[in-house]
């Protein structure tokens, strides 16, 4: 069985209606579907408490969500009625989907009046469903147990919910089946940081049941930071709106799509502060990944963020669109497809899944926070702590948590003088669940006492990826207890403004740790916060349990730094240091010192370009020693996961290349099998889980992760092994394959991961130049091979980045080649550095110091640094101060060891050099020039020998002479003058005041021994020397040799250690301390210090290999010349050398065939290791330039073939590599590289000689002069090749250098073969070319993969031979216009015969049989139809109301395109007799000419296909044969606008007052005189008619401005039409067919040819046979034959139809792919945002030549004009209206008038009299309103022109539809009128009203019976008056009223005149005063009724009491009176 239990508890503040004595004598009532129980009465109490249970029986049935439970309370009174206190309903809906079916309520009671009350009552209600209903298992713990959904999750619902579907992302409550057991989210992905244009637009369509009653709603649309709102809509609680905004923001993705959309509701009414309705909200990125970037015509349901608990406040109908760089909006109106029901709301609901919003609360615990790096600055410490006062040194930084979350936010405490804050507080947000935001940020900030708070870093938390959907595996939004890292600019403190500050906020990736905050997460459904409580302290007993989960392992980072090479020059020494989280930051005083670092190296030139580190056979290694918290299992399985994921997308890179190069399908399906056999098998295995026993633990997000990734593996398995089970395509396995790739991406995710990642950074001269960020679970290690990184323990490639994103840099920082190790310390042992041939060495490290005067000796150093001390100065460090750390002990005594880069001079790496010397004289004023003091120095001016006395280096030669340098600022001796050497300032011009004078000496030597033989006795040298290195200045650059002005040298001395335990850290306890002002180098005692020591991994030699690189071409490069090419040349960079190509002179497709050869590079380590991770091969590009430095064009980066044994017989093949610049690709390189092991030094080999005679190694490449080309075997094969080229003409050419192009002439390369047209005499007569056939007969690449590319010039011949290159284009491929043989012929493209223009072509020219018809207006035609008919019906739709019986009488729709007419699919942009290629150019220093990308465009086609290998053999014909003549021809262009639709705003109101202006030429037409004002969609209806010369004038440009009285027209959008590509095409767009041959009507024929005529041309273009009649019914046509009847057997034919012949061509020619009939919608742009389409245009182009004659008429176009029309309502009577009042006598009573307007015009209200004291709710009032409007019957819409304000120049145009809108009021003199009901009536759907009062309900506007007012004319009875309950949504009834609703038109106003009320003239009908009781009055107008209606009928028998009482007591008083003296006479009398 099943039933419902409620129990009422108690209420309170109960109202006391009990006027005299005593209190309410409250009970309460239940009633549910109409069973009704009541409590016990509590006598005299106004909180009383009942605690009574009731039982309701539902018989066995489930409970609906929909049910609903009412509770009254009412005062019980013994004699009359019983009065109500309060009531409410209960829906049920919580109960059903609680998994407890149980909930307890606190509910708020209202009136009678449904106002909201004091009173409060408390229920507590259970439900037992049925035997057979089974409650959902709650998911988690027992707060998340109730179903929802967040953004995009749903979870699971109990009740009888229809199952849900999803929509990209959002849950639609829009029927569909969700796919078998898979529950599928979409990710944000990572998101660009890179700003570009976005534009956001939201349409506000309409409202309904917007909460409250007579209110006046304006809705307000934020997104991001910028607001709009619509007009105010008065009075109505179902606005109509129909308002179209935009915003547009140059911002990157990461940034805009975590902001918000916010839509809230207004009551204008009201006070701002008390006006709000209700919102709602979502993330832009929600929108953004809906397909098509959009929610169109979606409702959203408002709510209360702060009430949570009231209920739906109403619903918006919302388009929403989010357009990116490129994207074109979707259409909001599908074209053909019906609406769906605007008042089924919940049919088109956009709202988070589930079937209510519901109170929620999210729970965030933070604890603790690590690492907060310094915020402010330490002046005031450094003054403390001179004067010796204030307290201890205190960490600069003030921290507290912020917590942000739709629009919320909530903080911690602040802890001061923290860096390490312990917060222990709860934080609660509260919210409506499930939401449509997804983001929770989470932020440290730094509290200033002065200036804005900082942000220190922000974190994260992105719903989706804490919670999952799904039934049975989904979740609610739970994380932690667990750490969360923080990453923002560099954690060095910065006094000034850091330029990285952006990055704390999240806005783009970090690039270094900033600490990190443990926090938890938890979400508790049907709680609110209490605001009082929305920060509160956690108990101790709950910080015990979250300390557990701070339990850390000691854990190990290695690194070994094989090469640094390609870093740019640098000035001081490079060093790179290596951290994890704050661990081995060199720069962090708080951490213990770590071999983080290598040594800092002098970087060395690489011969080329680069510069590197010589570490050579001393590789350094970094070891880090970190704590973090044990989560190996959690990375673990995310390392498992991501294998899977790489392993399956690369097979389906190889499945996809396998279907382009069209392998073999019985291969390929076997391998397909394979891949899902691997796929299983990987999906099958068990992925890691925490275990107790290792100390792990694992939190609630844990278990439901890993009980929901068990579920997504187990279903792909089984829809894999489904797959594989069917005989299947290798494309159908392919895309169910890329469906389980994209689920494992999904559930590929981690965001409890607590350990930060690992960062390199290149420091030099102290700061940090470039970093690189690797996430830790790639580096780390497992036990298990499988659950290892991806990188652990593996060679990589790390390129650098320099930080942030605004440097502007092109080159690569650095290149490194490193091996990183991240685990357990006690896992080291697993770490394998990768080689037998090395050894790993720890060194103590420190180095003397010494100085010397001017004319001291060396001594040692005191005042500038120690005598003893680090590299940096900073520690002293005195060899006998160092003590082993435990578990090392020394192995040999301290040696000097000089730094490897010290050995390199300023010539190393150079194989030329110039050597300079400077000759100085000197002179006193007045004398003669003499030899200096210093007669012969360096530029420095350190003395030097004199150059004949200059000895040549050891291993150099000179190439000439000492020669003077002229080529600089100096006289004709070469002597440049100064008046003091030391002061510099040198000039060429000798002065008398000069006093020095110098000549620069050159001479150049060459480079002719080994380098490294060089290298070894330079060693020797620098032995002798004692290693000393010498400086100016310690903090310059050291070097070997001393030089005058050096006065510091320094010389490293390392002592080598063994550990004696493995597990012990190498760091030293030292006798030192850090340096202070004043600090010498005594050895008093002094606090202990550390340091770390250098680690290396030393070689004994290395293997020696050879790259040959080759170099073939590259394609599609970018124009850096102002000739508008290149000078490309390519640099090869590779380890420690580079090399160069030769330069290619003018090509953007340069062709170098070259090979590079890389000898004696050498390469530590095992050969095998570095064949599974070679070295890259970087590759940059560069524009070589005369002067100055070359410009960069791009970098490909490429991996090299290893061959490291000379059987391998694997032959290298050419691949194109994309160049990059930046991160956009500008072009490609064709190369391929081979690297050969020359050496086996471990087999004993010796070396190998490599000039080419050794036996292991190739031959050497063929030589081309003195390079080497690339071998026949690796370049492309070759076959013979014809090339048609179509040179068609020049079009729209820009100046050049200020000179029009008026004779160019093009040129055709294409792989070194050239070309050229003849001249084109004048551009601006004819700009096609007289010859345009050109044919190339050349050797070109046999696979399309490497067919060159097509290079286009365009040369302008000027003067005196002048000829410079204007333009150029690059065709990349040729495949759209190969062909197998000549004579192929394209269905495409029809190549074969190319149609001719009218100039050479005999014609017969048969027009219309009615050509004298003059020209009608549509419409005529046809009763009632137009053109706007037409147009309407073909829209289909919702439009179909707007074309009238249109589609019932036969007649033509046309084809509306939603796109440009180029882009319809079967005529490929009519490029079907040619293409356009627009052309660029270079540099040009005219900075207006630099900005436009396109200069012009050539038309040209290629016809390519294979010749003959015979070059005796016969030509096979010319396919571009027959071509026609390139003569202009003379045409009629007519283009016809029909509307604009959301067009971008350009006023500050929001809207536009838009105008049409055409450019065709020289010829413009402005139609500003007729712009539409005040509009974003207007209707232009406009025809233009204007003549051109094609192709002299071929570009149609329709423009659209927005009019501006005072300052200029403003451009809101633009678009160009090629008409020459439309007249020569022969898909025939000049002008479409209709679908029917009609001689009279709307659809007359307009074309200048008939249709037998257009056929007969047709078929002599295309070669056709016929077409041959057979009378006038049949014809042949080709091989086929057409009847007439096959083509109209179901046909309406009607009058207006042309002979049967002509119909029969037309069918015909609608069979042949021409255009038909059409409107195509084009999009605007503005070149503010190219690319971002600012709104669209319908429209179509007629092309009609005139050498055939004159066309027939035009359609007409206008716009419909609107008729008027008069509304008449007579308002008779009210029945049963609620009584809102009470009289002084108790009485209920209202003072009833009606108020009536139409839609749209509010402020035309009319009202009736008052009807007073109606004591019954009856009304009477023969009251006539009458509404005079205008009106479209086609359109079936109110046309509104009035002005918004007094001031405004225009009036507004608005169409609205027919809605009559009419109010009961209760009329009050003292105060605010009360509003009663209301009733909005369609006039098209409108409710048919009942004939008497007693039938009338509200049941009639619920889906009764409706009529057309228009078409009935008139409608009399009674109406329902209602309010909608504000909790239920519901309609009340509040009244009846009976009127009479007429539709009079215009003509017939006249002819029936009546008054407004009961004015004259009082007729049709007349209205006589209403019969009103005659207690329907004033009370104070009237003093008479009032005493008698009122008083005297209340209070008679009160009177007439009061007055037989006066009358006793008056007889009385005068008894008492009298009696005395009556009682006197009668005893005197007596």
């Amino acid at each position: 069985m099943s039933s419902i239990q409620v129990t009422v508890l108690s209420a309170s503040n109960l109202p006391n209606v009990e006027k005299f004595v005593g209190k309410s004598d409250p009970y309460a009532t239940l009633d549910f579907q109409g069973d009704k129980k009541k409590t016990e009465v509590k006598e005299n109490e106004l909180n009383p408490v009942w605690d009574q249970t009731f039982t309701f029986d539902l018989g066995g049935k489930a409970l609906d969500p929909s049910d609903s439970l009412t509770i009254g309370v009412k005062d019980y009174e013994r004699v009359g009625r019983n009065r109500l206190l309060g009531e409410s309903v209960v829906p049920l809906r919580d109960v059903v989907s609680a998994p407890s079916h149980s909930c307890e309520l606190n509910l708020t009671l209202q009136d009678g009046n449904k106002r909201p009350t004091m009173a409060t009552i408390s229920l507590k209600i259970s439900y037992q469903p049925p035997a057979q209903e089974v409650a959902p298992e709650a998911p988690g713990a027992e707060e998340s147990a109730e179903g929802g959904e967040v953004g995009d999750l749903t979870y699971g619902e109990g009740g009888t919910e229809e199952p849900l579907q999803e929509e990209g992302g959002v849950v639609s409550t829009k029927g569909g089946k969700p796919s078998r057991g898979v529950a599928r989210r979409k990710l944000p992905g990572n998101l660009s940081n890179k700003p570009m244009d976005f534009q956001i637009r939201i349409r506000v369509l309409e409202g309904r049941r917007i909460a409250g009653s007579n209110i006046s709603p304006v809705c307000k649309v934020t997104v991001s930071n910028q607001s709009k709102q619509t007009r105010v809509k008065k009075s109505t609680d179902s606005p109509f709106y129909d308002e179209l905004f935009f915003f547009n923001f140059h911002e990157s993705p990461a940034e805009l799509f975590g902001e918000m959309i916010e839509i809230q509701v207004f009551n204008s009414r009201k006070l701002r502060s008390d006006a709000f309705l209700g919102s709602f909200k979502l993330d832009i990125g929600v929108v953004h990944r809906q397909p098509n970037h959009a929610f169109l015509r979606r409702w959203v349901l408002l709510s209360d963020p702060n009430d949570p608990t009231a209920g739906a406040k109403g619903y918006m109908k919302m388009s929403m669109i989010v357009l990116g760089p490129g994207e074109q909006p979707p259409s909001e109106k599908v074209e053909g497809e019906a609406e769906v029901d605007s008042d089924d709301i919940e049919a088109n609901l956009l709202r988070p899944a589930g079937v209510e919003l519901r109170p929620a609360m999210f729970i965030f615990r933070v604890f603790r926070a690590e690492d907060v790096p310094q915020m402010d600055t330490s002046a005031m410490q450094g003054i403390k702590k001179v004067l010796g006062v204030g307290e201890v040194q205190k960490e600069l930084v003030d921290p507290y948590m912020e917590v942000h979350f739709a629009g919320r936010k909530v903080n911690t405490k602040t802890l001061y003088n923290s860096d390490h804050p312990e917060w222990n507080q709860e934080l609660r947000l509260g919210m409506r669940f499930p939401s449509m935001c997804e983001v929770i940020k989470l932020r440290i900030k730094d509290w200033d006492r002065i200036s804005a708070d900082d942000t220190v870093g922000t974190g994260l938390l992105n719903l989706s990826m804490v919670s999952w959907p799904g039934e049975e595996d989904g979740f609610l939004p739970c994380f932690g207890p667990c750490f969360i890292n923080m990453y923002g600019s560099v954690r060095e403190f910065r006094t000034l403004p850091d330029e990285f500050d952006d990055l704390n906020l999240g806005k783009g990736e970090g690039v270094a740790y900033r600490g990190r905050v443990m926090v938890e997460l938890r979400t508790i459904l049907g709680e609110l916060p209490d605001p009082k409580q929305s920060v509160v302290d956690i108990t101790p007993e709950e910080l015990m349990v979250v300390e557990g989960f701070q339990r850390c392992r000691k854990y190990r980072l290695l690194g070994i730094f094989m090469d640094a090479s390609m870093i740019c020059e640098m000035e001081a020494p490079v060093e790179f240091e290596v951290s994890i989280g704050n661990y081995g930051n060199k720069l962090d005083t708080n951490i213990p010192p770590s071999s983080s670092t290598t040594q800092p190296t002098n970087a060395v030139f690489d011969g080329c370009k680069y510069y590197f580190l010589p570490w050579g056979s001393t590789k350094p290694v970094v070891v880090v020693t970190s704590f973090w918290e044990n989560i190996s299992w959690r990375l673990e399985a995310l390392n498992m996961l991501h294998k899977t994921t790489e392993a399956l997308e690369g097979d389906l890179m190889k499945i996809n290349m396998g279907l382009k190069t069209r392998m073999n399908r019985a291969e390929l399906t076997s391998y397909c099998v394979g891949m899902l056999d691997r796929l299983i098998a990987r999906c099958r295995k068990q992925l890691p889980v925490a275990q107790a026993e290792k100390g792990h633990r694992d939190t609630e997000l844990d278990r439901h992760m890993g009980k929901m990734r068990r579920k997504q593996l187990d279903n792909i398995v089984a829809l894999a092994q489904e797959l594989r089970e069917k005989a299947l395509e290798p494309e159908e396995v392919l895309a169910a394959a890329m469906d389980y790739c994209q689920t494992l991406k999904d559930i590929s995710l981690e965001p409890q991961n607590s350990i930060p990642d690992v960062m390199i950074w290149m420091i030099t001269g102290g700061s940090r130049r470039a970093y690189c960020r690797i996430p830790a679970h790639q580096v780390l290690f497992s036990t298990n091979p499988g659950c290892s990184g991806k990188y652990c323990g593996q060679l990589q490639t790390i390129f650098l980045r320099y930080p942030g994103a605004k440097h502007g840099k092109t080159d690569i920082p650095a290149l490194l080649r490193v091996k990183l190790w991240l685990g357990l310390q006690t896992d080291q042992d697993h770490f394998d550095p990768g080689t037998t041939e090395g050894e790993v060495a720890v060194f103590a490290e420190t180095y003397e110091n010494e100085t010397k005067g001017l004319l001291d000796p060396w001594s040692p150093s005191k005042m500038l640094r120690p005598h003893w001390s680090d590299a940096d100065g900073e520690l002293k460090l005195k060899k006998n101060t160092f003590v082993p750390p435990e578990g090392w002990e020394w192995d040999g005594d301290w040696f000097i060891n000089p730094e490897l880069s010290l050995l390199y001079d300023r010539d190393s790496g150079h194989k030329h050099f110039l050597e300079d010397i400077y000759e100085n004289q000197s002179r006193i004023p007045g004398g003669h020039w003499v030899e200096a003091t210093t007669s012969w120095s360096d530029v420095r001016g350190d003395s030097c020998p004199a150059k004949e006395e200059t000895e040549l280096p050891e291993g150099w030669e000179w190439e000439d002479e000492w020669q003077m340098d002229l080529n600089r600022a100096v006289d004709e001796e070469g002597w440049e003058y100064a008046v003091e050497s030391t002061l510099l300032g040198w000039s060429p011009g000798e002065r008398t005041y000069h006093m020095c004078r110098r000549r620069r000496w050159v001479r150049k030597r060459t480079f002719v021994e080994d380098q490294k033989v060089l290298a070894k006795k330079q060693k020797m040298e620098q032995a002798k020397t004692e290693g000393w290195e010498y400086a100016p200045l310690f903090n310059m650059r050291f070097h070997v040799k001393k030089r005058k002005m050096d006065m510091v040298r320094r010389r490293r001395w390392h002592r080598k250690m063994t550990a004696q335990d493995n597990s012990a850290t190498a760091i030293f306890a030292i006798e030192s301390t850090r340096l202070s002002p004043g600090d010498d180098d005594s050895d008093d005692d002094e606090p202990k210090a550390i340091a770390a020591p250098r680690v290396f991994l030393s070689y004994d030699k290395p293997h020696k290999y050879q790259l040959r690189c080759y170099i073939y071409q590259a394609r599609d490069l970018i124009a850096a010349d102002k000739d508008s090419s290149s000078d490309p040349f390519a640099s090869v960079s590779f380890l420690t050398q580079s090399q160069q190509t030769e330069v290619v002179k003018n090509k953007l497709s340069p062709v170098w065939d070259q090979t590079l050869l890389f000898d004696e590079i050498e390469i530590y380590g095992d050969p095998t290791n570095m064949e599974r991770a070679p070295p890259h091969v970087v590759v940059e590009l560069f524009d070589h330039d005369s002067f100055g430095s070359p410009e960069f064009l791009g970098r490909a980066v490429a991996t090299p073939m290893v061959k490291l044994s000379s059987s391998d017989s694997r032959s290298p093949r050419l691949a194109w590599f994309p160049v990059m610049n930046g991160t956009k690709q500008f072009g490609e390189l064709l190369a391929t590289f081979e690297l050969f092991l020359t050496t086996d030094e471990m087999h004993g080999k010796a070396a190998v000689s490599l000039q080419g005679d050794d036996d292991d190694l190739p031959f050497l490449p063929p030589k081309r002069g003195e390079v080497y080309s690339v071998p026949p075997d690796i370049r492309p094969l070759m076959h013979r090749t014809a090339i048609e080229a179509v040179c068609w003409g020049v079009r729209n050419m820009k100046k050049y250098q200020l000179s029009s192009v008026n004779s160019p002439s093009v040129q055709l390369e294409i792989g070194g073969n050239i070309q050229e047209t003849k001249v084109i005499k004048s551009l601006k007569k004819n700009p096609n070319f007289e010859e345009p056939h050109l044919f190339f007969d050349v050797y070109l690449p046999k696979e399309d993969l490497y067919m060159p590319p097509v290079n286009i010039k365009v040369f302008d011949n000027r003067q005196f031979g002048r000829k410079p290159l204007v333009g150029v284009h690059m065709v990349r491929s040729l495949r759209d216009f190969m062909a197998e043989t000549a004579g192929q012929l394209a269905d495409a493209t029809e190549p074969a015969v190319l149609p001719a223009t009218m100039d050479n072509i005999s014609l017969e020219i048969d027009g219309p049989s009615d050509q004298t018809i003059p020209h009608e207006k549509g419409g005529s035609g046809t009763e009632g139809m137009d053109w706007w008919s037409k147009f309407y019906a073909s829209l289909g739709g919702e439009y179909a109301d707007k074309c009238g019986d249109y589609l019932q009488t036969g007649l033509d729709t046309i084809q509306v395109y939603p796109y440009e007419l180029e882009k319809a699919e079967p005529y490929g942009g009519f490029r079907d007799f040619c293409s356009t290629f627009p052309l660029a150019r270079g540099k040009t220093d005219d900075k207006d000419e630099e900005a436009e990308e396109v200069v012009g465009e050539v038309k040209a086609t290629f016809r390519i296909y294979q010749l003959p290998p015979d070059p005796k053999a016969d030509l096979p014909p010319r396919m571009l044969g027959n071509l026609p003549g390139t003569g202009a021809e003379e045409c009629l262009i007519r283009v016809y606008i029909v509307r604009g639709m959301d067009l971008q705003p350009q006023d500050q109101n929001g809207l536009s007052d838009p105008y049409i202006k055409i450019k065709l030429g020289k010829k413009k037409i402005s139609d500003r005189d007729n712009y539409i004002p005040k509009t974003l969609d207007p209707v232009f209806g406009r025809m233009y008619e204007m003549t051109a010369t094609i192709p002299v004038e071929k570009d149609l440009t329709i423009t659209v401005l927005d009019m501006d009285l005072i300052s200029s027209d403003d451009l809101i959008g633009q678009t160009m039409i090629d008409l020459e590509n439309r007249l020569l095409s022969h898909h025939r767009p000049a002008c479409g067919l209709p679908k029917t041959y009609c001689i009279t009507g709307p659809n007359k024929w307009r074309d200048q040819q008939d249709p037998k005529t257009i056929l007969e041309n047709h078929a002599r273009r295309r070669n056709l046979r016929g077409p041959e009649y057979e009378g006038t019914n049949r014809l042949r046509l080709g091989n086929r034959v057409f009847s007439l009847e096959q083509f109209e057997e179901n046909s309406i034919l009607h009058g207006d139809l042309g002979p049967a012949d002509q119909r029969l061509a037309l069918h015909v020619l609608h069979t042949q792919n021409l255009v038909p009939e059409h409107v195509e919608t084009r999009f605007l742009y503005n070149p503010l945002q190219p690319e971002i389409p600012q709104g669209r245009l319908q429209m179509w182009v007629d092309i009609f030549p005139k050498s055939l004659g004159p066309p027939n008429p035009a359609f007409d176009l206008t716009p419909r004009q609107p008729k008027k029309y008069e509304l008449r309502v007579i308002v008779w009577n009210t029945s049963d209206v609620t009584l809102d009042e009470t009289s002084i006598t108790g009485e209920q009573m209202s003072d009833i008038y009606v108020k009536g307007w139409m839609a749209g015009m509010e402020g035309k209200k009319q009202s009736t009299d008052v009807h007073y004291r109606s004591l019954d709710g009856e009304g009477n009032f023969n009251w006539r309103y009458i509404f005079p409007f205008e009106y479209l019957p086609a359109e079936q819409a109110v046309h509104i022109s009035e002005k918004e304000h007094f001031w405004s120049l225009d009036e507004t145009v608005t169409q609205v539809p027919p809605r009559l809108t009419v109010q009961v009021w209760d009329n009050d003199k003292f105060s605010f009128d009360d509003f009663l009901g209301t009733l909005t009536l369609d006039l098209h759907k409108m409710p048919v009203p009942t004939k008497t009062s007693g039938k009338c309900s509200v049941k009639q506007l619920q889906g009764g019976k409706t009529v057309n007012l228009f078409e009935q004319k008139k409608c009399r009875g009674w109406w329902p008056a209602y309010l909608i309950d504000n909790d239920t949504q519901e309609m009340t009834l509040t009244g009846k009223m009976e009127m009479t609703v007429e539709v009079l038109p215009g003509e017939e106003v006249d002819a029936r005149p009546a008054g407004k009320g009961r004015d004259e003239p009082n007729m049709n009908p007349k209205l006589d005063d209403p019969q009103r009781p005659e207690t329907s009055f004033l009370w104070f107008t009237s003093p008479f009724k009032t005493f008698r209606y009122i008083v005297w009928k209340n209070y008679k028998w009160y009177f007439i009491i009061f007055l037989i009482l006066l009358i006793i007591v008056i007889l009385a008083v005068i008894f008492i009176y009298s009696f005395p003296s009556f009682a006197a006479k009668r005893l005197v009398g007596a």
